[in-house]
């Protein structure tokens, strides 16, 4: 692992470390990586090998159980995905993107530190047993479909990667798991989808939860197996269905199993579930409860804020269409009484996966956000949700800055998270 930068007055500056050193080791194992290394920074007392100019320096350290030497690393490198699923987003992106667009995740160590779901199908036993050892709990974990025939025919996987038997495994040694299933209609439904729910249940509770999202299909799928859309009758015709699943499948303390993604509840015009429904199981990262968690907090933070506007402020903010109705209905109710505020709510389409394929607010891209904004009255600054950005908060998925999009529309764009706190800042900003 090589070292980045040193913190001032750490552990780390103390002993002489500087960035470029390598970490070799730690009580003569070697380190694997960041939560490998926190894992065996955790004892007292340590010995520590570093590699710098080709030779190795041991310290014999004694530190606080949580003291990290004051060391930033560079990021490990993320393992790919060994599948190639009907369904996967990756294949459905359109030629001339940046490399990263293609990339396949499938680490388990993002799975831990970040939700990210993986299938574990390039997990071997010894990754297994690391996690066990590290107490790498909750992972976040794909299942789709049990039945082995119809997951070889959905994963493109060509063996049986012993799914249950892994389950068992990590279940087994007390490690908390979180399943989803990813519906694709006619391929993983109806009786699969019920088998699939049941196999994951025998390892409750610590198999917490199995989630149920409407595949996500762009309209560049020349090649790939076909896969029927989710329509609105399908959702209204599934949702009943799953719900009656939810019923039977619950964890042994009465607690929920089963849970929708807020797309279904979306896609019906249903009420969405209060956060009760999910008790402490957070699941919103991952667009199940996204909405309700956003509203419950919106709707406290705004009665706490009760903000006001000193001049006057017009604005424009844009969602993706599947949100749009809700949005109407329920948020802009919150604005437009606030004295010097003037809201406009636009509903953009993604021209660029497709109008009618995709309808999230998270998968707009830069130059549809130009196409449909441009030469119009926004007021004095476009509001988007920070999801529309790259995990580093740079550039849309199209690679496009703000500052290229706000230049091309001819009013500045910005975003913001979900709470009403940053909201109010960026009309507070000049």
């Amino acid at each position: 692992m090589k070292v980045l930068s040193v913190n001032e007055n750490s552990t780390g500056a103390e002993l002489g470390l500087k960035p470029g050193d390598k970490i070799e080791a730690i009580d003569g194992s070697r380190v694997l990586d960041i939560i490998d290394y926190r894992f065996k920074m955790s004892d007292e007392n340590i010995v520590l090998r570093v590699r710098r100019n080709g030779t190795s320096q041991e310290y014999d350290i004694e530190k606080d159980y949580d003291d990290d030497l004051g060391l930033e690393f560079e990021d490990f490198r993320i393992r790919k995905c060994a599948n190639n699923c009907i369904f996967c987003f990756v294949n459905q992106n359109p030629p001339g993107m940046r490399d990263a667009m293609y990339f396949r995740d499938g680490d388990f160590r993002l799975s831990f530190l970040h939700g990210h779901y993986i299938t574990l199908t390039n997990m071997g036993w010894k990754e297994l047993k690391r996690v066990v050892d590290q107490r790498l709990s909750p992972l976040y974990i794909s299942v789709h479909v049990t039945q082995l025939d119809k997951r070889l025919e959905m994963f493109l996987y060509c063996k049986d990667d012993q799914l249950l038997r892994k389950f068992k495994y990590l279940t087994e040694n007390g490690i908390e798991l979180h399943s989803q299933v990813v519906l694709c209609p006619h391929w993983n439904d109806g009786q699969l989808l019920e088998q699939t729910i049941g196999d994951i249940h025998e390892f409750a509770p610590m198999a917490r939860s199995i989630s149920i999202v409407p595949a996500g299909l762009t309209k560049h799928r020349d090649g790939l197996p076909y896969i029927a859309p989710v329509t609105v009758e399908y959702a209204e015709q599934f949702v009943p269905y799953a719900e009656r699943l939810a019923d039977k499948y619950t964890l042994p303390d009465g607690r929920n199993f089963v849970f929708l993604s807020d797309e279904w509840f979306l896609i019906t015009g249903r009420d969405l579930p209060s956060i009760d429904y999910y008790e402490e199981t957070d699941l919103s990262e991952n667009g199940v409860g996204q909405v309700p968690f956003f509203w419950d907090q919106w709707q406290t933070g705004v009665a706490e804020l009760s903000p006001k506007i000193d001049s006057t402020k017009r604005v424009t903010v844009c969602t993706g269409k599947l949100i749009a109705d809700w949005f109407q209905a329920h948020w802009m109710p919150t604005v437009t009484h606030i004295d010097n505020l003037t809201v406009n709510h636009m509903t953009i389409r993604n021209d660029f996966y497709g109008a009618e394929e995709v309808t999230v607010s998270g998968l707009l891209v830069g130059q549809d956000i130009i196409d449909q904004l441009k030469g119009k009255d926004l007021g004095d600054m476009v509001i988007f949700s920070d999801r529309i950005l790259s995990e580093t908060g740079t550039v849309t998925l199209d690679d496009m800055s703000l500052e290229q999009i706000s230049g091309a529309v001819g009013t500045p764009v910005v975003v913001t998270d979900d709470t009403p706190e940053a909201f109010f800042n960026l009309l507070f900003s000049d």
